[in-house]
């Protein structure tokens, strides 16, 4: 049984940078893909990035192009999110996926970690 847990999220200014972490226990050789997604109030989850695990390939959603990056540590089966010049719209539950395909629907993974709350104030 895989096992995501998030930490990392917190409350800050706009220009703020935060780092989310995702620790993936139980890893399944199946689980290639790793993704954050995100979830504001009131909004449906909304696609952040992907990375595969083997290759370090990376995609984002062109809302954070430029100012996310993710990142892993194959050795600790960790995923990073690393958020720069936040802004108020960032705001949102923030989820770790892991899966097997990449892709930008949340249908495309199967495990889910409890996620973390990010709040950029204006």
């Amino acid at each position: 049984q895989v096992q995501l847990v998030e930490s990392g999220g917190g409350m800050v200014q706009a220009g703020d940078s935060l780092r989310l972490s995702c620790v993936a226990s139980g890893r399944s050789i199946n689980m290639n893909v790793m993704a954050w997604f995100r979830q504001a109030t009131g909004a449906e989850q909304e696609f952040v990035t992907w990375i595969i695990w083997s290759s370090g390939s990376t995609s984002y959603a062109d809302s954070v192009k430029g100012r996310f990056t993710i990142s892993r540590d194959n050795a600790k089966n960790q995923v990073y999110l690393h958020m720069n010049s936040l802004r108020p719209e960032d705001t949102a539950v923030y989820y770790c996926a892991a899966g097997n395909v990449a892709g930008r629907r949340p249908r495309a993974y199967r495990y889910w970690g409890q996620g973390t709350q990010v709040t950029v104030a204006s």
